[in-house]
């Protein structure tokens, strides 16, 4: 199963066989929106906080994926969800609501691919036999906690990114038809040094490089071996840093074959500066825009490489540096 220093690759290649992607009003205006299962026309989501809202994302994100896989809720032998709150309370909240057992996990943005990983790793390891791996994040939520209010309107730099307010789950089983899960790498905590959280793009790409550098390098993989590769999210600025960086380590790449998530939710919108960012980004655009692409049969294989930056509100205050990493899971087509 573990494959080099850092990667598993799974013998029964563990199917998803139910996934969902739920969006806000924002996201309706953007160039994916078709992808998404649910787009809401109400930023609060009829509750009495932006809190509350990310909840309802993550749980009609779990329910919707569970009810797409065709089994009962029963069924479910684990849920693995986190979020960019403190104490991860939109995931436990909504484990206290869907009453699966749960595990909490925190990668910031990179948990979409964390928990895919690691669900594969359970079901393919025989410890479940379904997991759903799910998280979110809300615009007005995330922006109060790490930056400013949204109310507060402050002017923000070209490297800043837009929090997605969305939420993405996949159910994972060892049994059915779908899209499998070949193979996983875990990534390093890289920290560059970088201070600044208007700059989430330049800190996570060296994070990135790692992980793609460890995949090809433990799976001994041509590196036009994808059909594409797409990282989450670096957004623009982070896209062309890690563009420059790849072919300096050796790493040749088909340019043509790399995207990011940060860029591709809301495509060349202005008022969004360097592109998309939260754990709802990778975690809508995967279970939504590129798996849908993959089934019908435009690509055969992607790698998807979720980032994070693992900073919080105190660590910021302290000065202390961003530590980021990037987790990275390889899908195929049937």
């Amino acid at each position: 199963m573990r494959q080099g220093h850092q990667s598993w690759v799974f013998a029964t290649r563990p199917v998803i066989v139910g996934r969902a992607a739920i969006g806000g009003p924002f996201e309706a205006t953007g160039p994916l929106a078709e992808d998404f299962d649910t787009l809401h026309g109400d930023l609060m989501l009829g509750q009495e906080s932006w809190e509350k809202a990310e909840r309802v994302l993550m749980e009609e994100a779990c329910t919707k994926a569970i009810e797409k896989a065709g089994v009962q809720k029963e069924k479910i032998d684990f849920l693995l969800a986190g979020d960019l709150m403190n104490q991860i309370i939109s995931a436990s909240f909504s484990a206290r609501t869907l009453s699966i057992p749960f595990l909490g996990l925190f990668g910031a943005c990179s948990t979409a691919m964390e928990g895919l990983a690691l669900a594969a790793l359970m079901v393919d390891s025989k410890a479940a036999d379904y997991v759903v791996a799910a998280t979110g994040s809300h615009n007005g939520a995330a922006e109060k906690q790490y930056r400013y209010p949204t109310e507060y309107g402050a002017q923000k730099p070209p490297t800043a990114q837009w929090t997605v307010t969305g939420a993405g789950a996949a159910v994972v089983s060892g049994q059915g038809k779908g899209l499998r899960i070949q193979a996983a790498t875990i990534g390093h905590v890289v920290d560059m040094g970088m201070t600044d959280p208007f700059n989430m793009g330049a800190a996570m790409a060296p994070a990135a490089l790692s992980t793609i550098e460890s995949h090809f390098r433990d799976l001994a993989l041509p590196h036009d071996h994808y059909d594409l590769i797409v990282t989450g999210d670096l957004g623009r600025t982070g896209h062309a840093i890690l563009s420059e960086l790849l072919p300096k380590h050796n790493l040749h790449v088909p340019l043509e074959k790399y995207t990011d998530c940060g860029k591709l939710i809301y495509g060349e919108n202005p008022n969004v500066w360097s592109g998309g960012s939260g754990c709802g980004c990778v975690a809508t655009v995967t279970y939504g825009h590129l798996l849908n692409r993959l089934q019908a049969g435009e690509w055969k294989r992607i790698l998807v490489v979720a980032t994070g930056a693992l900073l919080s509100p105190i660590s910021y205050q302290q000065g202390e540096s961003i530590p980021c990493i990037a987790h990275a899971v390889a899908i195929e087509s049937e």
